[in-house]
């Protein structure tokens, strides 16, 4: 187990932890990140995994600290990194956007971390939606360095009567295809069935683009079933019909929004975990849950860890360690439902291991 670093560095780290052949940067960050984080790596530890770990000091409270967000000299390190393991960042007292943009946002476009996967499973083992459900999973694959969220655009006159806001879409062919190629092969390993989600009834240039790569990657996997859903159809379907899903591949800020909704209808958004991934491994994927930081119940052994274990099992399935993630994964399963503290239940889930 690694012990939180607390000097105040740029790139303030400290390593602890049993050598094995995975170098993991993990930053607990803010609120209830640094205690869902520590469960997660117990639970790693418990499954047979040893790890080498550096921690890093970064998040909300540390900008306020001394105005440190993410050095380039840290960036630098992580490279060389097999992995970066996230709890949560942001504090209510940061203005928005410079976490988000100068660290979430820096990090997936200096690392290509152009796939964000987000796997959900709905009914009796995932959290009940309204109705009695058989147990169903399914997977989002959001492209995860372009769209809404590139940071083209901007003002015109602000602070005026007049003023004027453009934020753009950015959509490459190449960014569009490696996303959908992805989910192709992934669909793969699963049932075979992949759903392009966007709104080219509108979105007539960005949609056209995805719709006419996702036709074309197609034809390559004669094997495996295509549908399209505009996103509002999707956001439906999520609710009242998530069984007609496998692999779901779409844009940016479209996935960003399906997640979250994800989340809500697969047993809440403290069982939501996430993989930032740079599938071609020319530096460290990041793995992290998809909730938030909550200032409110921080420090209290109040936060549901099930999230963060998840992801740390991804992490592990990715670096190979496909045994342990599955373990991991099915004594999730088996606490979706507890109630307790976050020690009791990273205890549980150990305890099923």
């Amino acid at each position: 187990m690694s012990d939180r670093a607390s000097n105040t560095e740029p790139a303030a780290a400290s390593d602890s932890g049993t050598r094995s052949g995975h170098r993991i940067a993990v930053v607990g960050g803010d609120g209830i990140g640094p205690e869902v984080i520590a469960q997660g790596l117990r639970v790693i530890e418990a499954a047979g995994v040893s790890l080498e770990t550096t921690d890093y000091d970064l998040g909300g409270k540390r900008y306020l600290g001394d105005g440190t967000v993410l050095p380039d000299a840290v960036l630098d390190e992580w490279r060389g990194f097999d992995a970066i393991y996230l709890g949560a960042v942001g504090t209510p007292d940061v203005p928005s956007g410079i976490i988000e943009r100068g660290l979430l946002l820096k990090m997936r476009f200096a690392l290509d971390l152009y796939i964000n996967q987000r796997p959900f499973k709905t009914g009796s083992g995932g959290g009940e939606v309204g109705h009695d459900l058989a147990v169903h999973d399914f997977v989002v694959i959001r492209e995860n360095t372009e769209g809404s969220y590139a940071g083209e655009g901007g003002f015109l006159r602000k602070g005026t009567a007049h003023e004027i806001a453009t934020q753009g879409s950015v959509n490459t062919r190449r960014g569009v295809e490696r996303c959908i190629r992805y989910a192709f092969e992934l669909a793969r390993s699963r049932r075979n069935h992949v759903t392009l989600v966007h709104k080219t009834n509108v979105l007539t240039f960005s949609g056209d683009l995805w719709q006419r790569t996702f036709d074309q990657v197609a034809a390559e996997y004669p094997d495996v079933n295509t549908a399209y859903n505009h996103v509002d159809a999707a956001c439906i379907y999520f609710v009242q019909e998530p069984q007609r899903y496998d692999v779901i591949v779409t844009d940016n800020l479209f996935g960003d929004i399906l997640t979250d909704l994800g989340g809500a209808v697969s047993g809440g958004i403290g069982l939501a975990a996430s993989a930032n991934l740079n599938p071609d491994r020319t530096g460290p994927s990041m793995f992290e849950p998809v909730h938030g930081s909550a200032p409110d119940i921080a420090g209290q052994d109040k936060a549901n860890p099930i999230a963060a274990i998840l992801s740390g099992a991804m992490m592990l399935r990715f670096l190979g360690e496909a045994e342990a993630a599955d373990r991991i994964e099915r004594a999730c399963d088996a606490c979706a439902h507890l109630t307790g503290s976050t020690t009791e239940i990273a205890d549980a889930v150990m305890a099923k291991l």
